[in-house]
């Protein structure tokens, strides 16, 4: 079988990724295949993959953006080279540091849908063992695709279970809420519990730590840091702020604000109307981009 085949089957198969994860990873893995056989004349073996320098993934990326690709999609074809120089090295390997494309700072922004899944996967794709790779990309997603706080996905219990089109979320002062959930998020859950070697239990946490007692939000927290660093993502992205993007992409939807705040689990409406301000400082951004008579 070939290095890409091989990885296919490994996202696939071992790390139970979705199709959409399986064809954009090994789709990184192709392209980069494809520059080195141009670039040598020959096609790379397991050899020359792990010789591979800083400058080379530099050189490598430079070709990608004089395609047109943007910051985060750069980001996201990072992580996914990592991911397939790590799978190529095995347990110990060297990979070459490089920090990916910075996001302008300034105004407080909203993670882009691109960088929460670059983030996403980058975090799972690093985790020491398979299970918790996927233990934190259910985590992240809870965050990201329900809005939830990072304290609230960690304090869901065994009793969730089975999971439908919906979830009780326990909130702050004790409020409960009920919270949908996408497909993909159920499906991520599903995984991490397929591949999580402690069984769940009513009355016990439902995302655990390594030894099987409650994950610690520090550990996520520790995880997304790397990643950002990483990913040379803007420092305020955070777990957090994936809640942050949940909000500001449904507001920027058509979302009305009461919905919103029941989702989010606001006890004022003025908690979630600092959203409408974030999302007009994007609609600036737009309008100065876009409209010739903006400047």
């Amino acid at each position: 079988m070939t290095l890409v085949g091989s990885w296919r089957g490994y996202l696939a198969q071992g790390r139970r990724r979705s199709p959409h994860t399986v064809r954009a990873y090994v789709a990184t893995a192709e392209r980069l295949m494809c520059w080195m056989e141009e670039m040598d004349g020959r096609a790379p073996d397991r050899a020359a993959l792990l010789a591979l320098t800083t400058s080379d993934l530099r050189a490598y990326l430079a070709a990608r953006r004089a395609e047109g690709i943007e910051n985060s999609s750069t980001a996201r074809e990072l992580s996914a080279l990592r991911a397939f120089l790590r799978f190529i090295g095995g347990e110990g390997a060297s990979i070459p540091l490089m920090r990916g494309p910075r996001v302008k700072p300034g105004v407080p922004r909203p993670v882009s849908p691109d960088e929460a899944i670059a983030l996403a996967q980058d975090v799972a794709e690093t985790a020491r063992e398979g299970w918790i790779g996927a233990r934190d990309w259910a985590v992240l997603l809870l965050l990201y695709g329900a809005g939830l706080r990072i304290s609230e996905a960690l304090g869901l219990m065994g009793d969730v279970l089975p999971l439908g089109e919906t979830i009780r979320v326990l909130g702050k002062r004790g409020k409960t809420r009920i919270v949908p959930l996408l497909p993909q998020v159920r499906e991520a859950i599903d995984d991490y519990l397929a591949l999580c070697p402690f069984a769940p239990a009513g009355d016990e946490p439902l995302f655990r730590g390594a030894r099987g007692g409650p994950l610690s939000p520090a550990l996520i927290r520790r995880a997304v840091q790397g990643a950002r660093r990483r990913l040379g993502l803007h420092e305020r992205t955070t777990p957090h702020a994936l809640r942050h993007s949940f909000a500001t992409h449904l507001l920027g939807r058509g979302a009305d604000l009461r919905a919103l705040q029941e989702l989010l689990g606001h006890a004022s409406l003025s908690s979630t109307q600092i959203y409408t301000r974030v999302d007009a400082a994007h609609l600036l951004d737009v309008y100065r981009n876009a409209h010739p008579r903006a400047s």
